[in-house]
């Protein structure tokens, strides 16, 4: 087994400044978009996206958690349960332009969970996918409209984010391989 840092704590804050640049180009309408970070990974990086849009936009901007564990269709085959986390949405996403925001993606598994948990809410106008690390390997025809970093794995191998919400001089995105 080997480990490689694959990004650090100044690479993580200028991917998370470049995109959410990218994202309120794109959105046009602030007022009716919501920023929905997927538990546990993908919460902080919703939450410094949604800071760094409201800073570019000077409004507030709706957000949410979203935890897809009883959406996952592999549930039964998991063995242990995992915990249950929050899911907060507490505005009508009907109108909505929504970024969901995860840490990796990789089968595409969690992201049809995230799609199909999220609509049990209501049908928003547009749903947009942010990653932070795009590792390979989909089983699913799923893929990224903002992806910070691409990398292809062995499905052996693993991803480990960590992002500090109170230093995040302190993040990191680590791969362990499975050789």
């Amino acid at each position: 087994m080997g480990t490689k840092v694959l990004l650090r704590s100044n690479d993580i804050a200028d991917i998370i400044d470049r995109y959410s640049r990218q994202i309120y180009d794109d959105i046009g309408d602030v007022e009716k978009f919501a920023v929905v970070g997927l538990q546990t990974g993908g919460v902080e990086l919703a939450r410094r996206i949604r800071a760094r849009i409201e800073d570019l936009s000077g409004k507030q901007i709706q957000s949410g958690t979203l935890d897809i564990t009883f959406y996952r269709d592999d549930l039964a085959t998991r063995g242990v349960l995992p915990s249950i986390k929050e899911t907060s949405i507490s505005f009508d996403i009907s109108t909505m332009t929504i970024l969901l925001v995860d840490d990796v993606l990789f089968t595409g598994r969690t992201t049809k969970a995230a799609l199909e948990t999220l609509t049990s809410f209501g049908r928003p106008k547009a749903i947009r996918l942010f990653v932070l690390v795009d590792r390979g390997n989909r089983e699913l025809p799923i893929q990224p409209d903002y992806c910070g970093f691409r990398i292809t794995t062995d499905i052996r191998d693993s991803i480990d984010v960590d992002l500090s919400g109170r230093a995040p001089s302190g993040d990191s995105v680590i791969l362990t391989t499975a050789d």
